[in-house]
């Protein structure tokens, strides 16, 4: 009868060829499946898996459910041509991965879908709504009508409204904003983002923050009232204020910033100037009042953190163009 074969270790036992190896995946018996969920879930970030399931929602609510077939997809998309392009699209990729993480075929990638988002696109074009830019004087002329509301509230609104426009920040990424990410300086002050919107992966970056030449809209000087007022020494950076003008503990949403903008203007300008700003306004004034002012693009994108050019350029463009000089 012919041995075994066995196979030498590195030091010096041997192992039955066939036998796994100690402290190999084959014992585990699923021992780390938890943790497993745990980087899947994280391998998105939580406001992208919540507009996710937003948009699967909406999806079940107009009729389709998880599996659906191509041809309920497509009549999805012509039951809401009324949207926005970028919206369908974005629904489209929702209810994919929905399809995908529940182990069944993706509905989108059929050649009836796609043909009829397509369609969609040369009928109705694929032009996005553009939020107004809060520009620098539009800023101002908020900040005056901020200043009227209750002191803790109106504290912390200006603060959130000049770090929001000085450090071109999503509302996702002022939300997240805690205490320990702020570092002081001689002329400003860094903020640390652990994570935004195009940094899944959580790298981070860090903001700078200057000082501005007046007092009475410096960012810096904003905010450290804001914290002293509230007596915030940890945690959420910006947080929820209730109607009696008490500070919470918790943080904020990003619907609650988009919220404060719209609030703000319509209080500065009226209810009409308030229908088209949100809380990508603050970021999308400083990228146009910085391309006024002349500021590199280079410098522009290292504030914002875009990785694409031709993001940036949708802001910068229509200022360039303002600047052609009449040839009459």
């Amino acid at each position: 009868m012919t041995k075994p074969t066995v196979q030498k270790g590195r030091a010096g036992s041997s192992a039955a060829v066939g036998r796994p190896a100690k402290g190999t995946g084959d014992n585990t018996n699923g021992k780390h499946a938890k943790r497993v969920k745990v980087f899947v879930a994280a391998a998105q970030s939580e406001s992208t898996r919540t507009g996710y399931a937003a948009d699967v929602r909406h999806f079940k609510r107009c009729g389709g459910k998880i599996p659906a077939t191509p041809e309920k997809v497509a009549e999805y998309l012509a039951q809401n041509e009324h949207l926005a392009v970028a919206t369908l699209q974005r629904r489209l990729v929702a209810i994919h991965r929905a399809h995908v993480d529940a182990g069944h075929d993706s509905p989108v990638r059929d050649t009836l879908v796609r043909r009829t988002m397509q369609g969609i696109r040369r009928t109705f074009g694929v032009a996005q709504r553009r939020v107004r830019a809060l520009v620098r004087d539009d800023l101002l002329e908020v900040l005056l009508a901020v200043a009227k509301q209750r002191p803790m509230k109106a504290a912390r609104d200006k603060a959130l409204l000049l770090v929001g426009f000085a450090g071109a920040f999503r509302r996702s990424e002022l939300v997240a904003l805690a205490v320990e990410d702020v570092s002081p300086h001689s002329h400003g002050l860094e903020l640390l983002l652990r994570r935004s919107k195009t940094d899944q992966e959580g790298m981070g970056r860090t903001v700078f923050i200057p000082m501005a030449k007046a007092a009475e809209r410096c960012p810096v000087i904003a905010l450290r009232a804001w914290l002293e007022a509230a007596g915030i020494g940890s945690g959420p950076l910006f947080r929820a204020v209730n109607r009696h003008d008490q500070v919470s503990a918790r943080g904020m949403t990003g619907q609650s910033v988009a919220l404060i903008v719209k609030s703000a203007v319509a209080a500065a300008k009226g209810a009409d100037a308030a229908r088209d700003v949100a809380g990508h306004s603050l970021r999308a004034g400083f990228v146009t009042e910085a391309a006024i002012t002349g500021m590199a693009t280079a410098t522009i994108m290292g504030q914002t953190g875009h990785k694409s050019l031709e993001m940036v350029m949708r802001y910068v463009r229509p200022v360039e163009k303002r600047r052609i000089a009449s040839l009459l």
